[in-house]
């Protein structure tokens, strides 16, 4: 992991490439070569992509499903028995754990539900009703991810909607992975898709034959899923646009080096890309978990991947204390903010921006992936400073409602009419005055 010194070089080492950021590893530019015949960047592709399936609907699906993920596909649906035999082989101490995650998920966003309200005194209110059909995107590839499944799927059903369905990317025999349909029969998940990449964002947006168009998409995905959703973004609704996972870890002299290095390998190992950070206060602490970190990467099944993002995008900073590092941390607004620090409580009230805070080594993000409680689905890349973790504002629509009587009405009108005059707009004006 790269070490500096000084807030100044630390937030050098902390800049990120920007979220849309075309620059491709040369593998993936000459794979899309290969699927399209011609180069193409991202956006090229995905605008291709989404153009096909708004044209040839299951068609263009299968066959994007058969050049990408070199897979033939009869039906795009998971049947419900494919579902309930995933379920029957599923370890039944593994189904266990996952029951346990969704109960304290739901119990979590059960203590959050917003409710409609109405002030007769004000006759003003808001009307909160949940979104009717909602998609959760959950990524495939070389990791597995049935924590997704309930950490998008539980608190859509805690909100209300009445339509939840998934999309993910097939395995190579094409069917999906049975502990993510387990995880799906445990969130109370509709339809299972086995479709992946901008073309499930597509069908998911668009509708197809065999997809129905949802009103949103939540999930983490690859940078041609992140690509497909801003592209389609009004549309159809989305949760946020996803990079990387990273962590930023904020640690004091108390901080167990074989602790803290193994909670930032725990996020390195997701993707060459992650990007695990430690901002220190000790050069003690910096010097252990950098040995630590390179010891624990040798015993790691995911070890190149680990290790690549360790290399590529680890750091480490020194500074002078905890609240220089969590101003860092502010300005960084990192995906996950651990904070093993003394008096770690206090010190999350300065935090400003951070996708979710973790407060003591008791409390590695970790926990927060599978069964804390809030969603795992959270803000990266720096949008933690205007966005939020997946929660039940994703799947609600809050409606303002006016019911004013008519001595209220006659108690605004004037300045109403006034600033519409102020405006130029005299057909408001009057309708203002008529209520005078």
């Amino acid at each position: 992991m790269k070490t500096v010194r000084g807030v100044a070089q630390a937030r050098i080492a902390l800049r990120r490439p920007s979220l849309q950021s075309t620059a491709l590893p040369p593998a993936v530019t000459a794979r899309l070569k290969q699927i399209f015949g011609t180069a193409l960047t991202v956006e090229e592709a995905v605008a291709r992509i989404i153009e096909d399936v708004r044209a040839k609907g299951d068609t263009a699906l299968r066959d994007y499903t058969k050049r990408i993920d070199g897979v033939s596909l009869d039906s795009l649906v998971v049947s419900k028995r494919e579902i309930e035999k995933a379920v029957a082989k599923t370890d039944k101490a593994l189904l266990a754990a996952l029951e346990r995650a969704a109960d304290r998920i739901r119990e979590f966003h059960q203590s959050a539900l917003p409710v409609s309200w109405f002030d007769e005194a004000t006759g003003l209110g808001q009307q909160i009703q949940p979104i009717a059909s909602v998609a959760m995107y959950v990524p495939g590839g070389s990791a597995v991810y049935p924590s997704t499944v309930l950490h998008t799927a539980v608190p859509a059903r805690v909100a209300g909607v009445k339509s939840v369905v998934i999309a993910t990317p097939p395995a190579k025999d094409g069917s999906v992975m049975p502990v993510i349909l387990a995880a799906a029969k445990v969130a109370n998940v509709d339809i299972v898709y086995k479709i992946g990449g901008a073309q499930a964002i597509a069908a998911l947006a668009l509708g197809t034959k065999s997809v129905r168009a949802v009103d949103k998409i939540v999930g983490p995905g690859n940078i041609f899923v992140t690509a497909a959703k801003r592209r389609l973004f009004g549309t159809v609704g989305i949760d946020g646009l996803h990079g990387p996972t990273e962590t930023l870890i904020i640690a004091d002299d108390t901080a167990k080096a074989e602790l803290v290095a193994a909670d930032l390998l725990a996020q390195a190992e997701h993707d060459a890309m992650a990007t695990p950070v430690l901002i220190t206060t000790s050069e003690k602490v910096a010097k252990a978990v950098a040995q630590e970190v390179s010891r624990q990467v040798k015993t790691l099944e995911r070890r190149a991947i680990a290790a690549e993002s360790v290399k590529n995008r680890g750091i480490i900073a020194i500074v002078k204390d905890v609240r220089e590092a969590i101003e860092l941390a502010n300005d960084f607004a990192p995906e996950h903010l651990c904070l093993v620090v003394r008096d770690a409580r206090e010190q999350a009230q300065y935090v400003r921006n951070a996708g979710g805070i973790f407060l003591g080594e008791g409390s590695p993000e970790v926990l927060g992936d599978y069964n804390a409680g809030p969603s795992h689905v959270m803000p990266t890349m720096g949008t933690a400073r205007f966005g939020s973790a997946v929660g039940l504002h994703d799947f609600v629509r809050v409606t303002s409602v006016i019911g004013l009587k008519p001595g209220q009405a006659r108690a605004l009108a004037e300045d109403a009419a006034l600033i519409a005059k102020a405006e130029g707009l005299t057909a408001h004006a009057r309708s203002a005055e008529l209520r005078m």
